[in-house]
């Protein structure tokens, strides 16, 4: 072989292991998400921007796929309910589809369901409902070897830290009971101050009178 035709086999060869590790890069799962084989479906759960931070916006991340395929299902509907749940307060999402068919512009497959988390610490997502003819009820919480945690973002500010709005809250919380108690007192200062003065003026009125009596 000569040495030219050499360099350009060893070429072709480097950019096809190239394309086939951008392909298989692409197909991966996301990182920290928990991936569960559901009956016909394989579903990957996790948060939509890892890491996750209190106050940021975020998304309940879905990747649906065919568990003997592979492929991608976008058709899901509305069949399928999305609860999240931080302790024992739960709220109800909607599950909003990336792609668009029409432009082909987004990720086949991938739902999300937007939020705020606003609180520090594990969640879990219930998905609940049907998919085609298959019924589904299952639960992804987060965890070391599920998704990530929700954090408090101080720890990651530089290089100045703010308060998270749940801080801001909570110290506005403290803060009105203060204002009220001291609202309180100076109203009641504000009394006193008025009682005094109708009650001076009261007074002088009664000697006014009592001095044009005398004079009459």
């Amino acid at each position: 072989m000569r040495p030219g035709r050499r360099w350009r086999v060893a070429a072709m060869v480097a950019a096809s292991l190239a394309v086939a590790f951008a392909l298989l890069v692409s197909a991966a799962p996301a990182a920290a998400h928990e991936i569960r084989q559901v009956g016909a479906y394989r579903f990957t759960v996790g948060w939509g921007s890892e890491p996750a931070y209190v106050g940021e916006e975020n998304s309940v991340q879905l990747i649906l796929t065919s568990r003997t395929t592979g492929k991608p299902v976008v058709d899901l509907g509305t069949t399928l309910h999305l609860t999240v749940s931080f302790g024992a307060r739960t709220m109800a999402f909607a599950l909003v589809p990336t792609f668009d068919p029409d432009t082909g512009l987004g990720t086949p497959g991938d739902y999300r369901a937007w939020l705020f988390p606003t609180a520090p610490g594990d969640y879990t997502f219930h998905f609940s409902g049907t998919i085609g003819s298959q019924k589904i009820d299952q639960s992804f919480a987060s965890g070391p070897t599920t998704f990530a945690t929700v954090q408090d973002p101080t720890a990651a500010e530089f290089p100045v830290q703010t308060p998270t709005l749940t801080e801001l809250a909570q110290r506005v919380n403290v803060a009105l009971p203060r204002l009220a108690s001291a609202s309180q007192a100076s109203g009641a200062r504000l009394l006193a101050i008025i009682g005094l003065a109708v009650g001076a003026l009261g007074l002088i009125v009664a000697v006014v009178a009592l001095l044009t009596a005398r004079k009459a």
